[in-house]
């Protein structure tokens, strides 16, 4: 593969003037496609049931110029852009004009099976870099994915030749409304990234509103004071000029002084309303009347809204100074017209809004579009077929980054076949989190057969390392930062139980307190492969309760196809003493619930360790996912035994295997396995048939029992589910009894497998502060409350 040419070599070195008119007519292109493509959505296909189908024609339009000088002048094939959500149609119009869509997806944009409303990885196909469909957080995951490629480059993991690309978030103003946004930039100052630029489209228009004045400046100071460069675009070149001249800066006094709403107004109202406006207050201002009365009403409106956003020389004379500037993170405010171009620019109430049949006719007109030509990729355009198509094969950005495109690829680590457990025997005492901290640091001790993957394992935890048991890998792998620094408690010869050294080699990112980040950086590091062309295996872990206040970054990632190892722990009311605002009910549930996650709360070290060699395997396959363990600070008894992996990993293994015909079982999942072991002792004097199932994942057992149900609908044939062969033995009207720290729904659907009647024990309440014996009495988790849900279940039997 060869590296990609500087873009620089790609510039005309002829008229620059003509390579700005190639520039214009690329904007003028993307704002029809991204205009028409919602029109047809809305007005032209068939609507079968009669819902709206929406789009954003305002906000696509703000940017086309913002998006034509970056992918047609400035950006290389190597580097990442996350495309603001709402504006999709450019961005699938910016490919159709370089190859890389078809015309007919183009005509598929928001139904079934066709290009989604907001950008997406998966559904979307490789040149989506970032799915932006949840506000703020592709901006965010801009800055992480710039740090996953340092640490790529930094441990000599990038392919040969492959060059660093830049990170670039094309945002909406109210986009920084978003708290994410802010946790990342602190994140990102302490790690000092590197190569990320955010260009603000700064329309000052939200979905509701006008947004307050003078906004730009908090957000200037904000990004300043995280170590960002701030440039900010206001004024196109029109303007500009005006300015210059005689009297021209009380022109741009009034301009900078009026208010968003009331320059919004204007904006929509057009040149005569901008015209009674100015010289209201300028009339008597003889430079000011000189620059205005020559104007017409048509010419004075494209001048008062000659913004830098919306000023392709502005715009690319910018990026490329900063370009050439270095490799400081830059925030770009641009300033820009909310539906720039189209018939309700400035309105207030056009986020939503759509073009009437009417509207677009004359829009047509202007544009110069034949009916039946809509789709075709230069129509209306005034340079030749021929030279516009040499114009967009020169371009920086459709050079080749790698024989796969720009979605990379990586080859597999080999994962052994056995992670050997912790030491177990029935007299050791041990808890899955202890069991987990021992599990990473004997993969941190690089045993050859495990040298491979220890390379590859990266981890991350926001300040709570050492609480997750992750301690002894940091002390075996280093903490990553982009700069040597030393553990000053180890350079003075203070006792410290972490030797905390940082450096580039170091394999753990250490963050601050914020979930948020935590599930971006997985997500990040979770894309290497297809990002950055290297295998990476991310852990993450984080106290059990809090998953909850990252779950929106979760889910996006997961939503991403990221893959990566998410650990947390302690889980539960199990963690007795700290309180209900350290326990956890629904995490069980969201391990169910969420897509592209495979969820397991193993019990004991020897059902850990497979886990944990299966979850490095798992996320690593095309049709893998990333993995959750859900773990606990509860020391148990180790049970000495052989177990069959696969149904671990399946989901559930008979502890003690039921009778045939057997008519009640206890099954269990994580830290109360004690309790039901002594239950089931009692059980058995008078069920001596009875069974003990161990749940190492109610999400795999319910997901491959959905999977069997649809197959099974389809036609005679389908295998049974794993959990229809575990229930196979007991009587069609058995019982099933069953606990867990975490809510009892988890487990509640066991009894549509087969029809048998569930009593499903659980937390569905608050916890609070207490002892494991208290809590659990408490809330119904202990032994004699699973042999009183026994003696319940029996008699309606």
């Amino acid at each position: 593969m060869n590296a990609t040419p500087d873009p620089r070599k790609f510039r005309p070195s002829g008229d620059p003037s003509r390579h700005l008119a190639l520039l214009r007519a690329m904007e003028r292109k993307l704002l029809w496609l991204s205009a028409w493509m919602i029109h047809h959505a809305n007005h032209v296909r068939p609507n079968l049931d009669g819902l709206k189908v929406g789009g954003h024609q305002a906000s696509s339009a703000s940017v086309t110029a913002i998006m034509t000088a970056l992918y047609f002048d400035l950006l290389r094939p190597q580097d990442r852009v996350a495309v603001k959500p709402h504006a999709g149609p450019v961005f699938h119009a910016v490919n159709y004009l370089l190859g890389r869509q078809s015309r007919e997806k183009l005509e598929t944009l928001r139904q079934f099976n066709g290009i989604q409303p907001y950008p997406s990885r998966v559904k979307d196909g490789s040149e989506v870099d970032f799915s932006t469909g949840s506000v703020g957080l592709g901006v965010a995951l801009t800055s992480f994915a710039a740090l996953v490629q340092d640490y790529v480059h930094l441990h000599g993991l990038a392919r040969d030749g492959m060059p660093k690309g830049r990170h670039v978030a094309i945002v909406g103003d109210a986009e920084l409304d978003e708290g994410n946004i802010y946790e990342a930039l602190l994140e990102g100052w302490k790690h000092d990234i590197r190569d990320v630029w955010w260009v603000v489209d700064y329309n000052r228009q939200s979905l509701d509103s006008v947004v307050p004045d003078r906004l730009f400046g908090r957000i200037e100071g904000l990004f300043r004071d995280m170590g960002w460069n701030v440039v900010t675009l206001k004024y196109g070149k029109k303007l500009e000029a005006a300015f210059m001249r005689p009297d021209g800066e009380h022109l741009r006094r009034w301009i900078d002084d009026c208010p968003n709403s009331l320059y919004a107004a204007l904006t929509f109202q057009g040149g005569a309303a901008w015209r009674a406006a100015v010289l209201a207050e300028l009339g008597r201002i003889e430079g000011v009347r000189a620059i205005v009365d020559p104007l017409s009403d048509e010419e004075l409106g494209a001048l008062m809204t000659n913004l830098g956003g919306h000023d392709l020389e502005t715009l690319t004379e910018a990026f490329r100074a900063q370009e050439a500037a270095g490799d400081q993170p830059t925030c770009f405010i641009a300033y820009t017209v909310k539906g720039m171009g189209l018939p309700f620019a400035g309105h207030k109430d056009n986020h939503a809004g759509l073009m009437t049949p009417e509207q677009m006719q004359a829009f047509r007109n202007e544009m110069g579009i034949r009916e039946g030509h809509e789709w075709d990729r230069f129509e209306g355009l005034i340079p030749s077929e021929a030279e516009l198509d040499g114009f967009l094969r020169g371009i920086p950005f459709a050079a080749v980054l790698a024989p796969e495109g720009r979605r990379l690829e990586a080859p597999e680590v080999v994962v052994p076949a056995l992670l050997a457990p912790p030491r177990l025997s029935p007299s050791r005492i041990l808890s899955t989190q202890a069991g987990f901290g021992e599990l990473m640091a004997e993969i941190g001790r690089g045993a050859r057969e495990w040298a491979d993957v220890a390379e590859r394992v990266v981890t991350t935890s926001p300040d709570v390392t050492v609480s997750t048991s992750l301690g002894p890998w940091v002390n075996r792998r280093g903490i990553f930062d982009r700069h040597m620094k030393n553990d000053v408690f180890r350079d003075a010869k203070l006792a410290s139980a972490q030797r905390w050294g940082m450096s580039p080699k170091g394999q753990h990112v250490e963050l601050g307190i914020a979930e948020q980040n935590l599930f971006l950086v997985l997500g990040a590091l979770g894309l290497a492969d297809r990002m950055h062309g290297a295998r990476l295996l991310p852990v993450g872990t984080v106290y059990d309760p809090f998953v909850n206040r990252g779950l929106d970054a979760l889910i996006y990632a997961c939503y991403q196809d990221a893959r990566f190892l998410l650990v947390s722990t302690p889980s539960g009311i199990t963690l007795a003493p700290e309180g209900g605002q350290h326990q956890s009910i629904n995490t069980p549930l969201i391990g169910m619930a969420q897509d592209r996650l495979a969820a397991y709360e193993p019990a004991h070290g020897d059902e850990l360790a497979i886990l944990l060699r299966h979850a490095f395997h798992h996320m690593q396959k095309p049709d893998g996912s990333a993995v959750w363990l859900r773990l606990s600070t509860r020391g148990i008894p180790q049970p000495e035994r052989q177990l069959d992996p696969s149904a671990v990993i399946s989901g559930g293994h008979w502890v003690v295997p039921p009778e045939e015909g057997a008519r009640i079982v206890i099954a269990y999942q994580g830290a109360v396995a004690p309790e039901a072991k002594v239950a089931f002792d009692e059980l058995q004097a008078e069920e001596p048939g009875a069974g003990l199932l161990a749940i190492t994942s109610p999400d795999r057992l319910h997901a491959d029992w959905l999977s069997a149900r649809r197959l099974a609908r389809k036609g005679p044939g389908a295998a049974p589910s794993h959990i229809e062969k575990l229930l196979a033995p007991l009587a069609s009207d058995a019982a099933i009894v069953s606990v867990l720290d975490g809510h009892p729904a988890a487990h509640a659907w066991l009894g549509a497998v087969r029809g048998m009647r569930v009593v499903p024990l659980g937390v569905d309440r608050f916890g609070q502060a207490g002892n494991i014996p208290d809590l659990y009495r408490e809330y119904g988790l202990d032994s004699d409350a699973i042999l009183d849900a026994c003696a319940e279940a029996m008699l309606r039997i």
